[in-house]
């Protein structure tokens, strides 16, 4: 990154292993155990949290942001709060029973009520959520997690399997505003589109980019819309009749005009 163009103040924060209990005791509250590969993660540090600006007339721009939650703010999604009105809407009023989920070769997507556990592992500075899911925790909660993105409409998209394969993700993309978008049907907006043509992430999705915004893209021919036309001649039409004192008057002001007209080239 630091050899990039443009790029300035490449932060990275250090922070120390987890304590093994307090991993245990998030288990414990939780009622779920942590995937392996996450848990090794927070053995070796405490969350992740890289930045890095870009250099716009001299002055650093804060741009791309890579961030991983500490196990003490690895929150649950949508779990009721103490806060809360009594009759206030919560996330679990989203569900909808009558959505057939899992068809074909699209995965089923996490559930906002009791029936998933979800965790916030990333805020994505606004944009959305991706989250740690585990999809079946009815009767028990089983041990299989999937990585998730949630975005600001509420929509769950798949990102991967395992929390191994969302790091690589998220240091392939460089942690670019925007990048989870890139897995979703409707894509990147387009000021995020040129942040990735110009750091070129390492990933197979940003080749696609282009191909797959051409779909949106209301096309416009301008052969067919500026197609030329026979025009019809226009009939103009004749002036209403005027009555006999109208007609009279103009007259007397025309007869009037041509007078003068003669006299004063007389005079000349």
């Amino acid at each position: 990154l630091e050899t990039s163009p443009g790029v300035a103040e490449v932060t990275f924060v250090e922070k120390e292993p987890a304590e093994r209990h307090t991993i245990v005791s998030w288990e414990q509250k939780n009622s779920c155990i942590l995937p392996e590969d996450l848990k090794n993660f927070y053995l070796m540090t405490d969350g992740f949290q890289m930045t890095w600006s870009v250099k716009t007339d001299d002055t650093p721009m804060p741009l791309g942001s890579m961030v991983i939650n500490s196990v003490s703010k690895l929150c649950r999604l949508g779990g009721s709060s103490m806060y809360a009105l009594p009759n206030a809407p919560t996330l679990a009023d989203l569900e909808d029973d009558t959505d057939e989920e899992g068809n074909g070769d699209k995965p089923e997507k996490p559930h906002f009520d009791s029936r998933s556990l979800i965790f916030e592992l990333d805020p994505c500075n606004g944009n959305g959520k991706v989250c740690l899911v585990y999809k079946h925790a009815k009767p028990v909660v089983s041990p299989d997690t999937e990585i998730w993105f949630l975005d600001r409409a509420l929509y769950w998209h798949f990102l991967t399997k395992t929390f191994t394969a969302y790091y690589r993700l998220l240091i392939t993309h460089l942690g670019l505003p925007q990048w989870q978008y890139a897995f979703t049907s409707y894509g990147v907006s387009p000021q995020a589109k040129q942040w990735f043509n110009m750091y070129k992430p390492i990933t197979i999705n940003t080749a696609l980019l282009s191909e797959e915004a051409d779909a949106f893209v209301n096309k416009l021919d301008p052969n067919k819309v500026f197609k030329s036309k026979n025009k019809t001649p226009v009939m103009k039409k004749k002036m209403p009749s005027q009555p006999a004192g109208s007609q009279k008057s103009h007259t007397s002001m025309t007869s009037s005009r041509t007078s003068s007209l003669a006299g004063n080239s007389s005079r000349k």
